[in-house]
């Protein structure tokens, strides 16, 4: 691999998994957003609305983070990675452009009605903005997976006589079955980031003794959205996706799993250190027989491992594709315990004064990105060395004419920038965080600290 090539792909690795950081919250509190209000509504309780309004101003906040990292990146297809554009311009092009429509024009106008609308509204026409919002935003991720998913598993398309793709029917490519089981796996993934940060901001007021009654509405919509989201994370968004990969990209699965050499009845890999040189998992941690149940649906099916295919078509970097799976379906794992137990906890009256769980829903905040970040990387580390796969290798799609020292400097300045701009965000997150939910003047709510507290 040449250098250029190598800071090509360190450079979009480094823009898209920042830019990643934001949409994933937005998406998720889309939905939790549209759900306290639709509770608002149907109790009468200024606190739902108030609690919405919240979130709403977070929401705001990550989607302008949003947008701002996420230009960069559409310029990056022309810049770093021109060949692939001209090659797959085409195909990718539609889903990209009409993720743009959406994204810049239902989610963000509706945004702006909902943040500054409510007085004019009535309160049906205000949940309606909010979900239109939480429509543009999925609609948006959904054309967003639509080609990624084009990228892991090509469908409906035609080469030119100029060596070009171009698109036959763009329904088949929308319904790519790829990309729906990707896009239910991914905005569930979503929905569990919103929901730990909901629980987590619950958690701290509760701990801190401030604005107790919104402390516990985030937590009971947090808990339910967020057990209810991990397990359809793991079954059957999960599931169902593994089992595909596992028929489309066979080498990769078995990259993921660590598995070198076909076995029938093979075992699943919980921890281990992939050893490449040797073809074996060094201090392996198995399940028997369970990667066939998984796959085939009986524990005596035989999995292909990674020497039934040429050593071409092995993923590029199997040590880091091993690790970021097991990473991402271990705290997958995680999630799915301690939200359960907090559902237990909730139900039965005591989730509130237990400081023992409060303590660890408030500190989980950050794992669903490692979580989802580790997913992306699964996906596209375990692609390569194609770029789209069968189709384009990797090698064939950079900018050659963009030197190594230019794209240093450019990935540079964008950390530097990047680096300015999370100041900026943690500094505005913090300052909403420290005022907290308002009350409206009809509430008369007793939040467990003056409004002023901040």
């Amino acid at each position: 691999m040449s250098d250029a090539l190598l800071l090509h792909r360190l450079h979009f690795a480094f823009t898209i998994t920042y830019h990643y950081l934001f949409p994933q919250l937005t998406m998720g509190l889309a939905l939790l957003i549209v759900i306290l209000k639709m509770i608002a509504i149907r109790k009468n309780d200024p606190v739902y609305d108030d609690a919405a309004r919240f979130w709403a101003r977070i929401f705001g906040i990550n989607f302008i983070m949003g947008v701002v990292t996420g230009i960069p990146m559409e310029f990056q297809f022309g810049t770093n990675w021109a060949q692939f554009s001209r090659m797959t311009g085409g195909v990718i092009g539609q889903p990209l452009a009409m993720e743009g429509v959406f994204s810049f024009f239902l989610e963000s106008a509706f945004l702006g009605m909902f943040l500054y609308g409510e007085k004019r509204l009535s309160r049906w026409q205000h949940w309606t903005a909010a979900f239109l919002v939480f429509l543009g935003s999925w609609i948006s991720g959904f054309f967003i997976i639509v080609t990624d998913a084009w990228m892991q598993h090509p469908v409906a398309y035609r080469v030119l006589t100029n060596g070009t793709y171009e698109i036959t029917s763009f329904w088949k490519l929308l319904l790519n079955h790829w990309a729906l089981l990707q896009y239910a796996h991914n905005m569930s993934g979503a929905v569990i980031t919103g929901a730990f940060v909901m629980c987590s901001v619950g958690a701290f007021y509760l701990l801190e003794d401030k604005f107790s009654d919104y402390a516990r509405v985030f937590l009971r919509v947090g808990v339910v959205g967020g057990v209810i989201a991990c397990i359809f994370q793991i079954f059957p968004s999960g599931d169902l996706h593994g089992k595909y990969m596992a028929h489309h990209q066979p080498a990769t699965t078995a990259a993921m799993e660590g598995l070198f050499n076909s076995e029938t009845g093979a075992p699943m890999v919980l921890m281990g250190q992939p050893n490449v040189s040797r073809q074996q998992i060094d201090n392996p941690l198995v399940v028997n027989k369970v990667l066939s149940f998984l796959i085939y649906g009986t524990s005596m099916a035989e999995v292909k491992g990674l020497n039934n295919f040429p050593r071409d078509r092995w993923p590029t970097n199997i040590p880091l594709l091993f690790f970021a799976y097991h990473i991402m379906a271990g705290l997958g794992t995680y999630f799915v315990a301690l939200m359960a137990l907090a559902v237990v906890w909730l139900w039965r009256g005591k989730l509130f004064q237990a400081k023992w769980l409060l303590w660890p829903l408030m500190l989980s905040f950050p794992l669903p990105y490692v979580a989802n970040i580790a997913g992306w990387m699964t996906a596209e580390v375990g692609r390569q060395p194609w770029l789209v796969y069968g189709l384009m290798h990797t090698t064939q799609g950079y900018s050659q004419y963009v030197s190594a020292g230019n794209t240093l400097f450019t990935l540079l300045g964008f950390m530097g920038l990047y680096a300015v701009l999370s100041i900026l965000f943690v500094f505005l997150i913090y300052a909403e965080l420290a005022r907290g939910p308002q009350r409206t003047p009809a509430a008369g709510i007793h939040t467990g600290a003056p409004v002023s507290a901040a």
